[in-house]
């Protein structure tokens, strides 16, 4: 009897998947038919030319806008192949982009703006641009998705080459150009060029030719290159290097700081994808993205074009990076390896209050030369006041009853606003020296998870965002700084903000550290900027919990924390290796400063464990 029971049930649930399988796949199927499809090449766009695409692509999109005046969702596509896209006939558009260079106006390769309900399926496509321009601008979209493309430049403004001979005695090296890189050498001094553009690198990193790893303790680099002397083409004599480290076959990327621009730049979208789409070189960050909401990223890639590339770098800057979005940013499945940044960062930014001018209102500014010029806040927006100092709160949660630009008729551009509050300012707030705010409403939920992050300068992951954040199942493989970094200032970069709910779980983490950079002081860095942290009451962050991840590392620090109310560290496990000599001035495995209510538990660790917690 108990037989028949059980195979009726089974039965029951075979016709009830069946059913749900069918529905879905219906539902699937209808919402396709319910899509209208456009190929590009039918509107004369088409691939491995060699003409520069620009002119056309904006043509054919403006067709397709033209034939589609329906509510139905639209697929733009690609044909498989190359398209080049030049400056001299591309779009010029005033763009404010967070933690870029604010020189204006942008040149634009492909412009998406106002476009609802659509889909760009590159098919695979290389998209090639020339001189300095912006990719890609994804502009008041909203269910937009943009997917299966590379992105990528002719001729990028790192100057790559390979050390010849390195005598460290005379301080003179001897390198060679890598061969798509051009320059001249005007009064001994090496210029880097190309298309409408000429600059002197100044700064690099070195890479180790067969791993990719950026060389062991040898962080930024001065790059002499103003006596230089060229022996043949593409070989270089240059004095004043004196670095052992620099050995016959090393790799050098030199660069300036400059980051005018990123590969995307997407503002003011609501939910927005990207799939399978892979940044190859941008002179910025390979994806910007401000004042948006929902914003997923599956298989996105800021990488190399696989192991037989010539190429050691990427972007200028980070591979993603979140300035004032909110709704939940998800990034899946992804690969950033070369990026002269962090893989991932996410944070808001405090403007710094300049005048009260009265109990509701008052006048803040932007701080930073590259972060500012676009809208800070709207209308019923929930704020709060951190004081710069002590990086407390300050005061009462307020409202935003209104907001405008003082400095510019909107706040394209502008750099002050003028505030008014539903609530009085109080007491605490009028007393408290240099005051920041921090726009609550614009706060996202992050999850990152199955990435890689590779062989790139400065940090891992980067997070400053009071709701949920996780990350998990990622592997971070010489990142050369921390691999993990909660932050947050008012004083530098003035990005908010206090971290509130931080899960780091089933990570493997591999010989972080190699290098030392800004905020580096562990693998997982813990590192708010607290000018005065002895006269802090209150702390920043809370709520962390970091479990059940490996970590394999030549060195001592695994986690550094300042300021923080709330630290689990359960059932990870650490590896020691001899990959390189420990160099790091942090010989503590946990260093904690103001840090209450910590726990460990059932961790497990092969040597000796110190702790410093002050």
């Amino acid at each position: 009897m108990f037989y028949y029971i059980i195979k009726k049930k089974v039965r029951e649930c075979i016709v009830i998947c069946c059913c749900l399988f069918f529905f879905f796949s219906a539902a699937k199927s209808n919402a396709m038919a319910d899509t209208t499809y456009y190929k590009l090449s039918d509107f004369g766009l088409k691939p491995n030319t060699g003409e520069d695409a620009t002119p056309l692509f904006q043509e054919a999109l403006k067709q397709v806008r033209l034939r589609s005046k329906t509510t139905r969702p639209v697929a733009i596509i690609f044909a498989p192949g190359r398209y080049d896209f030049y400056p001299d006939k591309a779009l010029k558009k005033e763009l404010y982009i967070s933690n870029h260079d604010q020189d204006n106006p942008k040149t634009i390769g492909l412009l998406f703006e106002g476009l609802h309900q659509v889909t760009i399926d590159g098919s695979g496509a290389d998209l090639m641009f020339h001189g300095r321009m912006l990719p890609i601008v994804i502009e008041e979209v909203k269910n937009f998705k943009l997917k299966n493309l590379h992105i990528d430049f002719v001729t990028p403004q790192i100057y790559q080459a390979k050390v010849l001979e390195n005598d460290t005695t005379a301080g003179v090296i001897t390198y060679q150009t890598a061969p798509w890189v051009k320059y001249e050498i005007k009064d001994s001094v090496l210029y880097n060029k190309g298309e409408g553009w000429k600059m002197n690198p100044t700064s690099g990193i070195a890479f180790e030719e067969q791993s990719r790893h950026i060389v062991y303790n040898t962080s930024d680099l001065r790059m002499p290159t103003r006596r230089v002397v060229e022996l043949s083409p593409g070989i270089i004599k240059a004095y004043g290097f004196k670095n052992k480290k620099l050995i016959p076959g090393t790799i050098l990327a030199m660069r300036s700081w400059q980051r005018p621009a990123p590969g995307i730049f997407l503002y003011h979208g609501i939910n927005v994808s990207f799939e399978n789409v892979k940044v190859h070189y941008a002179e910025g960050m390979g994806l910007l993205a401000q004042v948006s909401d929902n914003i997923t990223l599956d298989g996105f890639a800021v990488s190399l074009r696989g192991k037989e590339d010539p190429r050691y770098f990427t972007t200028q800057a980070d591979a993603t990076h979140f300035s004032g979005c909110r709704g939940k940013i998800t990034s899946v499945n992804g690969l950033y390896e070369g990026m002269m940044d962090d893989a991932i960062n996410v944070h808001g930014t405090y403007l710094k209050i300049i005048e009260q001018k009265n109990d509701h209102t008052v006048v803040a500014e932007y701080m930073h030369e590259q972060s500012y010029g676009f809208e800070w806040g709207r209308q019923g927006d929930k704020v709060q006041f951190v004081t710069s100092k002590t990086m407390e709160i300050v005061g009462q949660f307020n409202t935003i009853r209104s907001i405008k630009p003082i400095d510019k008729p909107t706040d394209h551009g502008a750099k002050q606003f003028e505030i008014v509050f539903a609530k009085p300012v109080g007491t605490a707030e009028k007393k408290a020296d240099n005051l920041g705010i921090e726009n609550m409403s614009w706060t996202p939920e992050v999850y990152f998870a199955n990435n890689i992050v590779r062989n790139n300068r400065a940090r891992g992951a980067l997070f400053s965002t009071p709701k949920r954040t996780v990350v998990e199942n990622n592997f971070f493989d010489h990142t050369s700084g921390s691999a993990i970094l909660l932050c947050g200032d008012c004083n530098g970069w003035f990005e908010t903000g206090a971290c509130r709910s931080v899960l780091i779980k089933n990570n493997r983490f591999v010989n972080a550290l190699t290098n030392m950079f800004q905020f580096t002081n562990a693998v997982i860095s813990v590192y708010p900027e607290i000018p005065d942290i002895k006269a802090q009451k209150k702390y920043f962050h809370s709520g962390i919990v970091i479990e059940n991840n490996v970590f394999e590392t030549f060195d001592k620090p695994l986690v550094y924390a300042k300021s923080v109310n709330g630290l689990v560290f359960r059932k990870n496990k650490v590896i020691t290796n001899q990959a390189y000599p420990a160099f790091h001035w942090n010989k503590n495995t946990f260093f904690f400063e103001r840090v209450i209510n910590y726990k460990f538990s059932d961790n497990s660790f092969d040597g000796a464990v110190n702790y410093k917690i002050d």
